[in-house]
């Protein structure tokens, strides 16, 4: 059986050319779904990884009680006090902790593209920025100055919004902002961001208080003390993560609805390859009614001949899927788009074509595959062979 199977499978792939227009709509329909799934479940894998990016283990985010993003945080001058004091902080040279109070606001910057404003993120951020983000580093300009409304805008928004350029002026709530400088931070979240000093940005939205506080711990160890100490204090009332916990819970929702979203539109596209690779295969098996009906008349059996079909059709999807795969790594691995993201403004990422969507998209084509030539196959095995000679 296994040299009746070679045989059968080598003559039709010498007979593959000719049947390339239907061999091509096979290939054409599958490469379209794996493109557009592999595309869409990039965005959900690039915003996954910029907001991964985003946290160190041995740094966290403290919010109000209660809150579950920046935006609905709200600490107090004598709140930021106490969680300085807290153990478990790292000190600078004179004694005082890695801290910065931070106040997050949305401001509309008009978009590159369509010219439209879009909400993003001004964050003003605390003394000891730099020594709390060590990753932050300034690619053109200088860092903005306390006290004068001035900041500096991350590489991403810089991309993607107008007028983020060193020495250009912008309008941001009744008020003229000067850009200083860009800076990147390891791709992360913060890219998508604009940093001003924290007390000049509440002066100007009139706010005294800040919406949350970043340390930087002596190290990852000493969270559960350092967690423990302030949410038991009962003159404060906050939470404590640490930062890639925070901004994980913050990515999952819209990972979920992209990846729901990519599946559907997937799926829906897959019902209709299948019935592609079905039309095609029924063709290719009628265009091969002789060859079959001859090869069962001088002994071959039909298991041979299903599993020759079945093999052509996962043959020709698998190259449909490799092809689809990589032109949405050639198209969209590494484009810039921005989204608006749980409680974050717009946030600026990469399409990420990993290799397990590159995997996820070629189990697809060879489902596909085996769905679309396993009935075709099934009726090439059940043909009378009396009949098929008639016919031919």
């Amino acid at each position: 059986m296994f040299k009746q199977l070679i045989a059968v499978i080598s003559m039709s792939l010498q007979t593959l050319p000719q049947r390339i227009g239907a061999s091509s709509v096979i290939v054409i329909g599958i490469a379209g779904v794996v493109a557009v799934l592999v595309s869409v479940l990039a965005m959900g894998a690039g915003f996954r990884h910029t907001l991964a990016d985003s946290g160190r283990a041995d740094r966290v985010i403290i919010l109000r009680g209660g809150s579950d993003a920046e935006l609905n945080s709200n600490l107090t001058r004598t709140d930021i006090a106490t969680i300085g004091n807290a153990a478990g902080l790292r000190k600078d040279s004179t004694g005082k902790a890695l801290l910065s109070s931070e106040l997050v606001t949305v401001v509309n910057v008009p978009k590159i593209d369509t010219g439209t404003d879009a909400n993003v993120t001004l964050r003003g951020v605390g003394l000891k920025l730099v020594e709390v983000r060590p990753e932050l580093t300034l690619v053109s300009g200088r860092m903005f100055r306390p006290a004068v409304r001035e900041l500096i805008a991350g590489a991403g928004a810089a991309k993607q919004f107008r007028g983020l350029v060193p020495g250009a002026v912008l309008n941001l709530r009744n008020a003229d902002w000067t850009v200083t400088g860009i800076f990147t931070s390891n791709g992360d979240v913060h890219e998508s961001e604009l940093l001003a000093d924290v007390d000049t940005v509440g002066s100007a939205i009139e706010r005294n208080g800040y919406s949350s506080a970043i340390g930087l711990l002596g190290s990852a160890a000493d969270f559960p003390a350092f967690r423990d100490a302030l949410t038991t204090d009962p003159a404060i009332k906050v939470d404590v993560e640490r930062e890639p916990d925070y901004y994980a819970a913050q990515s999952k929702q819209l990972s979920k609805t992209i990846n729901v979203v990519g599946n559907t539109v997937a799926v829906i596209m897959a019902i209709g390859a299948m019935f592609g690779a079905l039309n095609s295969m029924y063709s290719a098996v009628a265009a091969r009614g002789l060859e079959i009906a001859t090869l069962r008349a001088i002994g071959f059996g039909a298991l041979p001949v299903l599993l020759s079909v079945m093999i052509e059709a996962l043959l020709l999807s698998l190259l449909g899927g490799i092809i689809g795969a990589s032109l949405a790594w050639l198209f969209f691995n590494g484009h810039s788009v921005s989204t608006l993201g749980g409680a974050f403004a717009q946030v600026v990422f990469q399409l990420t074509v990993t290799r397990a969507l590159i995997v996820t998209g070629i189990i697809w084509a060879c489902t596909i595959g085996v769905l679309g030539g396993f009935f075709p196959a099934l009726r090439a095995a059940r043909l009378p062979v009396a009949e098929a000679l008639r016919a031919a």
